[in-house]
């Protein structure tokens, strides 16, 4: 055991330090040198994909049947460009069958060893599919078919055909093979292309399907290429995953990989059979053999690339429209109201309304760009759903019910706020002049504030009963550590008690008769425990019940209202 991993260490270190290896193929070689590995021979009739890495020479042979007057040679790159050289190889004298050949020599070599001629027949260069047709060399010995990627590994498919005519390996383009926009929405946008010309074979009809491939950065040339792009993403993701792990790296797998990739083994070439197994994985938008498709679900103001391949699942291949893009509708924008320093702002819902509510915006004064925002819901059962957000990014979310909310609204220049309706149930009989699913708004700057106003402990009104005259009863309150404004409504009752309950909680001051204020008081006190305020209401009538409504007028925000009491006056004095 110590001897083998003493042994790999020396082959790590012979690697790192440069020890020169025996090299599988030298780049100062002589072309009639094959090295001895195995032989990749390109069969007739057959789609194969070879893998090319980057800046090795691939060479696939094959011969001709005899009386073949023509033959076609296909390659078609995947994502990346490649060089392909299609050339023939002649020789004076065939060597003779009885020729005694060592198992180290392969076929091409012994072709090599006698002496004869080359000639190029085809070169290209490039990413899109190519074919040569052409007649057949009648003294060529065989063939050599070189292809070369110089940027990075890729693969390629190769497929021969002898003879002449179509093989009907590749599937048939029609003469128009772009795709064609019919209607672009919001969320969807609809294809249209020519069908092809193989769909209308009867007998390999079924064996075609349309599949449509969504992508956000461009068109892809071939299905291969679609696939590598979706495979690349896939080990971005992976990638990002395991980020923070770090992988042990021991010396066989180096040796392994750095023995294998010195022979071009026949192995590295796929059969049909293999790719057809790929093609389950494609997530396409639609499948089949309709030439219309929709494509829903898709982001609004985003633009999208559209790719139609059709796929021959018979022979594994596949060939490409020229693909579109288009860029969806952006959402329909609402109305966005501003609100006004200070101003108070009523929003009414209406049942069987717009779902998406209202908005509105606000700009606060002054460099601090800090403001207060207060809501009240005037519907008992209906609750109000209100957003605040900058630019993009939610700010605060709440339910907004009876009772008063404020949010501070503090580090932006602007505010968009969104109000929609949350609650279902009907809401109960208010008083009249209540507007059913509403609620009331204001926002106003705040100069000098560091955060939000304090509220009294509780809206609760209490009276004295020993303190309570023929004319007279005396109201408590709880009131706030800052100096604000308390101001005391009545509202007087019939001998049969002809009006009942008060004012709702959402109705401010502004709703109310200046006849029914009875007094105004500023009151402020530093400890809140002890923030407890009291009023005398005299010029009453005897054996009267009057109900008292407080309020508290602040400088910012809407005011708040106490809960209402109703006090009788004594009979009898």
């Amino acid at each position: 055991m110590m001897a083998a991993m003493a042994w790999y260490l020396c082959l790590a270190v012979s690697l790192l330090c440069g020890i020169p290896w025996p090299q599988g193929h030298s780049a100062l070689a002589p072309e009639n040198e094959v090295p001895l590995r195995p032989t990749a021979w390109l069969p007739d009739g057959k789609v194969t994909t070879i893998h090319l890495p980057k800046g090795r020479t691939r060479r696939l042979y094959f011969t001709l049947k005899k009386k073949v007057a023509m033959m076609s040679v296909t390659v078609s790159p995947c994502d990346l460009p490649i060089e392909w050289t299609l050339e023939a190889r002649t020789l004076k004298d065939k060597p003779p069958k009885s020729l005694h050949w060592s198992t180290k020599k392969s076929m091409p070599e012994v072709w090599w060893r006698g002496p004869g001629t080359e000639a190029k027949i085809h070169t290209y260069t490039g990413n899109a599919m190519n074919t040569y047709t052409g007649p057949s060399y009648a003294p060529a010995s065989i063939y050599i078919l070189r292809l070369r990627s110089k940027d990075q590994d890729t693969r390629a498919t190769v497929y021969l055909h002898e003879g002449s005519g179509t093989s009907w390996a590749f599937p048939q383009l029609p003469s128009d093979s772009r795709v064609h926009t019919l209607g672009v929405g919001m969320t969807s946008v609809t294809l249209s292309w020519a069908p092809s010309a193989s769909l209308k074979r009867l007998h390999t009809q079924r064996s075609y399907d349309y599949c449509v491939l969504v992508n956000r950065k461009h068109n892809y040339r071939n299905l291969c290429a679609a696939q590598e792009g979706i495979r690349k993403e896939r080990e971005k993701d992976k990638k990002r995953e395991k980020k923070n792990k770090q992988r042990k790296v021991t010396v066989w797998p180096i040796l392994k990989d750095w023995w294998w990739q010195q022979w071009d083994a026949d192995t590295e070439l796929r059969s049909p059979a293999a790719l057809r197994d790929d093609y389950g994985h494609l997530q396409c938008a639609c499948k089949g053999t309709e030439s219309v498709c929709t494509v829903s679900e898709l982001v609004p103001d985003t633009q999208y690339y559209f790719d139609v391949f059709l796929i021959d699942r018979l022979n594994g291949t596949s060939a490409a429209y020229t693909g579109t893009f288009a860029q969806t509708h952006e959402e329909a924008r609402p109305a966005i109201t501003p609100l006004r320093e200070g101003e108070l702002q009523w929003v009414t819902f209406r049942d069987g309304g717009s779902t998406s509510g209202e908005f509105f915006s606000f700009r606060p004064r002054g460099w601090q760009q800090s403001g207060l925002l207060t809501l009240q819901s005037c519907g008992s059962s209906e609750k109000i759903n209100v957003t605040v957000s900058s630019k993009g990014k939610e700010l605060s979310s709440q339910a907004v019910g009876e009772n008063l909310a404020q949010i501070w609204l503090q580090g932006s220049p602007s505010y968009l706020i969104h109000l929609e309706k949350a609650g279902t149930a009907a809401p109960r009989q208010a008083a009249t002049g209540v507007l059913k699913a509403s609620v009331k708004m204001q926002a106003s700057s705040t100069y000098h504030r560091q955060g939000i106003p304090s509220l009294p402990s509780t809206l609760q009104i209490k009276s004295f009963n020993r303190l309570r005259s023929c004319k007279s009863v005396t109201l408590a309150w709880m009131g706030t550590e800052e100096r604000s404004l308390y101001c005391v409504y009545r509202q007087r009752l019939g001998k049969g008690g002809g009006k009942k309950g008060g004012t709702a909680p959402c109705l401010g001051p502004e709703s109310r008769s200046d006849t029914e204020r009875v007094l105004c008081k500023y009151f402020q006190e530093l400890n809140p425990r002890r923030a407890v305020t009291t009023a005398v209401i005299g010029g009453l009538e005897p054996g009267v019940a009057y109900i008292f409504d407080v309020y508290l007028m602040r400088r910012w925000g809407i005011p708040i209202k106490y809960s209402s009491k109703t006090v009788r006056t004594r009979k009898e004095c």
